[in-house]
């Protein structure tokens, strides 16, 4: 058995027997019931993922993921390729929006060169882990190889077994990569099966003819490289990124540690879909943070059955918007740990009563 069918196989059922119960605690809390909707919603699904309701508050990290793309060479973006190496630098100088969010809600930040195409000179702040220089063009044939493919999601379930391993008990992931939302709306074509002008948005702000440049391009890489649907390494290998087959490990890697993925914008989601075509419990794992103005996100949401926490016309990447959850899950711990019942408050409990 590989490393990672190994890693496939060690994610089990969440324990929904350990959400009702979370759930009848929330319905004994001084408030009516389900008053907090979504956020009681939150509560049961950590306690399930943990298979207890005795959930400590959450250490919390984000694993983002960079590389860059060969398809960038069809003008699919607004920015040039070297914004890649460049914003490396800027997280490792703390001055990115994830690094401030970061800092703002207690999460440490696991910054992965996985192949850019220029890489770093040593830096502090960044593991170097790269699977090659950048992804081939996938117009002209696969974007990488399919060991290459299996090499990132090893990458990703290690990063993420290690984390678990050092007490962090909540896992945001995050990406940046030129071109990265291309090859995002091609899995999302080949994996779920729609038209490219359907899943295809302005990622970086790209005009009209940017845009047709970018569907084109997709159409190209769907007709040279013909995935196959049911196969979602052959999908990934032919049409992804290295930082999408890396956070795609992350997820698998978190899953089977029962860990939950705090998930970010379209190319983290489409990262998750792969996790999820490969191992399907994967799923149960995933808080969807936010929903994108991508055109291509929701429908990776609705593939996933995931029902974002927050919509603020995010479309940055970098686990801005899984930074921005993360309160959402502090809060929901909090109301579950140190909210008070009616019995210890001494306040009636019309709905029990009557």
């Amino acid at each position: 058995m590989t490393c990672l069918q190994d890693t496939c196989a060690r994610i089990g059922p969440i324990d929904r027997s350990a959400g009702e119960r979370a759930q009848r605690l929330l319905d004994a809390k001084t408030k009516p019931r389900r008053s907090l909707g979504r956020l009681e919603d939150l509560a049961c699904t950590l306690a399930a993922i943990r298979g207890s309701t005795e959930i400590p508050l959450p250490t919390k990290a984000i694993v983002v993921m960079a590389a860059d793309h060969g398809v960038a060479k069809e003008g699919v973006s607004a920015y040039p390729q070297e914004v890649t190496h460049q914003m490396l630098a800027n997280f490792a100088g703390g001055g990115a929006a994830i690094n401030v969010l970061a800092r703002q809600v207690g999460a440490r930040i696991v910054v992965v060169d996985t192949g850019v195409t220029e890489p770093l000179p040593h830096t502090d702040g960044i593991r170097v882990h790269r699977l090659g220089p950048g992804t081939c063009n996938f117009t002209h044939g696969p974007a990488m190889t399919r060991e290459q493919a299996i090499a990132g999601l090893e990458l990703g379930s290690a990063i993420a077994d290690e984390l678990a391993g050092d007490g962090v008990t909540v896992l945001g992931i995050g990406d940046m990569g030129i071109g990265n939302t291309t090859a995002s709306s091609a899995l999302t074509c080949a994996l779920i099966g729609v038209a490219p002008e359907e899943v295809t948005g302005r990622g970086t702000g790209i005009d009209d003819e940017g845009w047709c440049r970018k569907v084109e391009a997709i159409r190209r890489g769907l007709v040279v490289n013909r995935p196959q649907r049911g196969n979602p390494l052959d999908v990934l290998a032919k049409l992804g990124g290295f930082e999408i087959a890396g956070l795609a490990g992350v997820v698998l890697g978190g899953a089977a540690r029962c860990v939950p993925l705090v998930v970010d914008g379209f190319t983290a989601t489409i990262a998750a879909l792969v996790a999820v075509r490969l191992a399907p419990r994967a799923r149960d794992y995933l808080i969807a943070s936010h929903r994108s103005v991508e055109v291509g996100h929701g429908r990776v949401l609705d593939a996933l059955r995931l029902q974002p926490l927050l919509d603020l016309d995010l479309r940055l990447g970098e686990g801005t918007g899984a930074a921005l959850a993360m309160p959402l899950i502090d809060a929901s711990v909090r109301l579950l740990r140190e909210m008070a019942t009616f019995a210890e408050a001494g306040v009636t409990d019309s709905e029990a009563s009557g």
